[in-house]
């Protein structure tokens, strides 16, 4: 009987990195959100990619392309690591083309999320045949944002095909990869006019939800934020296991939580066990 622990360090380590970029790097096992307020934007992404309980890993999905005072584009990634870093790296790499529009010279922002859509495209049609004779999970999705000189801040989800939607309502944001365990906490107290401050602390609470539920997704997570017409990203953070501020969010939201809880009315029917009846 074939057993993948009889087999040489050397094979297991290929099958576990192939694992790793491809199959095992499912879109669920990250989480990514971007936030477009009256304030500006708010960018967090999460740097685990799982293959598997033994073998777990960081990498960056968050990628920052800017040129001060006149352009800044946050992209944020979740899925088949291999086809988002190529895509990623083909995007920048045309980047560096004066003559073929690029992310540097186009005019608005939606032109550089089509840009960013082709590029993940070409990849997909490239590489899918061989992935998928290997039954390889190549699902992957990108949010583009930021904010171009002449323009308000846009933000744009990418999907898989390469098509891509804007965010247009207000509030607005996009969430990639485990997005159900901290959509709640976003949904309830996000609006169009909450603070940059207030943003991130959601940003954060909502991360410590998702990391409770699917240990997949953990630390560092990656935060940006971006003032509005500021054109320029200085506030950048990466919240390593055992960050200070991100334990103190997550212990007074836990303690918050069960305190309200506590506090909540009793329903108005009687559930309560039953005390058996005596024979008489």
């Amino acid at each position: 009987m074939k057993s993948l622990l009889l087999l040489p360090h050397s094979v297991r380590s290929h099958k576990y990195n192939k694992c790793l970029f491809n199959s095992c790097v499912h879109p669920k096992m990250t989480y990514c959100v971007a936030l477009k307020l009256n304030e500006g934007l708010v960018f967090a992404s999460d740097s685990r990619t799982n293959a598997g309980v033994d073998q777990i890993a960081n990498f960056r999905k968050m990628r920052h392309f800017i040129n001060v005072g006149d352009r800044v584009i946050v992209v944020l990634s979740a899925g088949n690591l291999s086809i988002t870093q190529s895509a990623i790296n083909l995007f920048e790499q045309r980047g560096n083309s004066a003559d073929t529009p690029n992310m540097w010279n186009s005019a608005s922002l939606y032109d550089i999320a089509a840009l960013l859509g082709e590029c993940l495209r070409e990849v997909r049609e490239r590489e899918s045949p061989f992935l998928l004779q290997n039954n390889v999970e190549i699902g992957t999705t990108f949010i583009l944002g930021g904010q171009i000189r002449g323009e308000a801040p846009r933000l744009f989800l990418i999907y898989a095909e390469g098509n891509f939607i804007e965010a247009t309502e207000e509030p607005s944001f996009f969430q990639i990869g485990e997005i159900k365990y901290g959509k709640p906490i976003i949904d309830r107290v996000i609006e169009a006019n909450t603070s940059l401050r207030d943003a991130v602390k959601c940003v954060l609470v909502s991360f410590d939800s998702t990391m409770r539920s699917n240990i997949s997704v953990g630390m560092p997570i990656d935060l940006a934020c971006y003032t509005l017409d500021s054109l320029s990203l200085p506030h950048q953070y990466s919240l390593a296991s055992g960050d200070p501020y991100f334990t103190q969010i997550s212990q007074s939201w836990s303690e918050g939580l069960r305190g309200v809880f506590v506090a909540l009315p009793e329903p108005d029917w009687d559930c309560s066990p039953k005390s058996p009846t005596s024979p008489s």
